[in-house]
């Protein structure tokens, strides 16, 4: 079926790739070496740290650090990829505008990827690494942030957070997320042959994800389920267009403003799901600019 993309985003129609088992070890290694890559500049510094993780072992993540840090805040930015691929490269540029333009530390955990690790191995690291920034930014506000299943593992350690009766995150910005099972949306039964991600798509990387029903909470890996968002901090989010997970996103969006929570919703037209790829895009661009305001207002 045709869709009125943006001119800004028709190349992204030509990339699907491959997901299948036999493909997926081989994208994760190719996409790995992406890590080892990221170098610091005159106006970011890159760290490379190790967090303590679940059973002794250790998570690896990496540390933007501004040249001139403007606030105590922290941005925790779990990377989407359907839970199954690594960090691409725009994520890295995004980790890197965040830091700088919002003058923030930003971590970027490495976290475990399905379907070798299904839920809830990822939560359980990016947990790790917020509660890593909890033990070093005391006092500091410290905001989450994730796009597609990156946004699923934010609102997780939102949720987690409140659970555990640790201090929760002063802020979520989510990026075309997933989130969860909001029943048999329109944009979901419509969307089955969109670029980037589909709900055809999205079915296979659940599949790979949740391998077990009784595994974890229901609502670290569905958040539109959890039986409360009270407490869930301020949200921004993002939606494209021609996306399968658009209109749960919405219904996420009304539920948080049903239950008190202040929300900042942004409809984007003539977008498929990663429209951030285009950095250059003049529409990215202005919706950069727009989350850098929403961080800036939220940290202290």
């Amino acid at each position: 079926m045709a869709y009125a993309i943006h001119p800004d985003f028709k190349w992204l129609a030509a990339i699907h790739p491959p997901l299948n088992r036999k493909t997926i070890p081989v994208i994760q290694k190719a996409m790995g070496l992406l890590y080892h890559q990221q170098r610091s500049d005159r106006r970011v510094r890159v760290r490379r740290v190790r967090i303590p993780g679940e059973a002794g072992k250790t998570l690896r993540a990496l540390l933007y650090v501004p040249r001139e840090e403007k606030t105590d805040g922290w941005l925790l930015y779990c990377h989407g990829g359907g839970y199954a691929f690594p960090a691409a490269p725009y994520q890295y540029k995004l980790a890197r505008i965040y830091a700088e333009q919002v003058g923030c530390r930003v971590l970027l955990p490495d976290y475990r990827l399905a379907p070798r690790h299904p839920f809830p191995a990822a939560v359980e690291d990016c947990f790790a690494a917020y509660r890593w920034i909890l033990k070093r930014g005391a006092g500091a506000g410290i905001a989450v942030c994730g796009d597609s299943a990156g946004g699923t593992l934010s609102m997780a350690v939102c949720l987690k957070a409140l659970d555990e009766g640790l201090s929760a995150p002063c802020a979520q910005l989510l990026t075309y997320p997933a989130v969860g099972n909001a029943g048999e949306t329109e944009s979901y039964r419509r969307y089955t042959d969109t670029p980037m991600c589909n709900s055809r798509d999205m079915d296979l990387y659940g599949e790979w994800y949740v391998q077990d029903e009784a595994a974890g909470k229901l609502a670290y890996r569905s958040p539109i389920q959890a039986e409360s968002l009270a407490g869930v901090p301020m949200t921004y989010i993002e939606t494209a267009e021609f996306d399968a997970l658009r209109d749960g996103a919405i219904l996420y969006a009304e539920r948080l403003r049903g239950e008190g929570v202040e929300v900042e919703l942004h409809n984007t037209e003539g977008t498929v799901h990663g429209y951030d790829m285009m950095l250059k895009s003049g529409i990215v661009k202005a919706l950069i600019g727009k989350r850098i305001g929403f961080l800036k207002r939220a940290f202290p």
